[in-house]
């Protein structure tokens, strides 16, 4: 069974490790083309890259893989399988026609819920107690192909993007390699997705990580929970008449009544902010210049009177 792997992110790399690992026979791997991080100008390979070039296997990196230019190369290695793991772009239909048996892709949700870019992120935000990893026959639409196999997993109350994200992951891994057997014995059909549940999940853009104080105390922890580690939750506070940006990756709910949003200053531990409803306790906070911390440390030597949270 010849399969061209196509991944990008450290998600995709840990599957591919895994495929690697367990005996699958990857004759070459797409990803996305290297990108500058951060402040430096120098590109970055992909996590799928270094894993590639770990194992010495054939990598092509096109700015648009569904070009025709690139055809001819993914069509000289005879692939009986196409697996897509969070690659990054939308692949035409004369790339999808292209291998034997079919062309594959792991989502990150219970399909058809949460088609597009942030399906563990938007799961949390909207507070979901559920989700799971959905394998599908990819078509031209996003994410819209008929189902082969899921699988499900609850969602904790306090449970993370990061933390989430690794689970998938683990569940996705020996999953995939027992996917990839059962087609090298026979077709898998899988069965239509319900055109009448389908939802979206659009990429998390930094001003969707904004904290309203005015929204209710769950909702703004799903937020929180949704997108730590990254991007991170963040306000804006005033210290000392200098604006900074205080990102905030864990906190918890906590009962309480107050007349309008705002901070309140415990005689020892955390923060507790007011909110639209009830309260949250700020477990973790990160000013920008600083590392994380409690909220009481964060605090700890700042008069009160100096600090403006609204």
């Amino acid at each position: 069974m010849r399969v061209i792997f196509f991944g990008t992110p450290l998600f995709s790399a840990h599957i591919l490790s895994h495929l690697l690992q367990h005996g699958i026979d990857i004759c070459a791997v797409i990803s996305k083309p290297d990108r500058p991080k951060g402040r430096s100008s120098i590109p970055i390979p992909t996590p799928v890259k270094t894993v590639a070039l770990s194992f010495n296997l054939p990598i092509y990196q096109p700015e648009i893989v569904s070009s025709l230019d690139f055809a001819p190369i993914l069509q000289s290695y005879h692939a009986d399988l196409f697996v897509v793991v969070a690659y990054g772009e939308l692949i035409k239909q004369h790339l999808l026609d292209m291998p034997r048996i079919a062309c594959i892709n792991l989502h990150t949700s219970l399909l058809p819920k949460y088609r597009g870019a942030a399906p563990i992120q938007r799961s949390i935000i909207e507070g979901e107690t559920e989700t799971g990893v959905t394998f599908i026959h990819m078509v031209k639409k996003m994410d819209a192909g008929n189902i082969i196999r899921q699988i499900r997993i609850p969602i904790d109350s306090m449970t993370t993007f990061g933390e989430l994200e690794e689970s998938l992951c683990n569940i996705s891994k020996e999953e995939l390699v027992r996917l990839i057997g059962d087609f090298e014995k026979a077709y898998i059909a899988g069965i239509p997705q319900d055109s009448s549940q389908v939802t979206f999940a659009p990429k998390i853009e930094l001003e969707d990580c904004s904290i309203d104080w005015n929204q209710p105390a769950q909702k703004i922890h799903n937020l929180i929970r949704g997108v730590n580690p990254y991007p991170g939750a963040w306000c804006n506070l005033t210290i000392q008449g200098a604006k900074k940006r205080l990102k905030i990756y864990k906190s918890k709910v906590i009962t309480y009544s107050s007349a309008s949003p705002g901070p309140i200053y415990p005689q020892k531990g955390n923060v507790i902010m007011a909110t639209g409803d009830q309260a949250l306790e700020l477990i973790q906070v990160q000013l920008e210049g600083k590392k994380a911390m409690s909220s009481e440390e964060l605090l700890r030597g700042l008069p009160f009177s100096a600090i403006s949270w609204m």
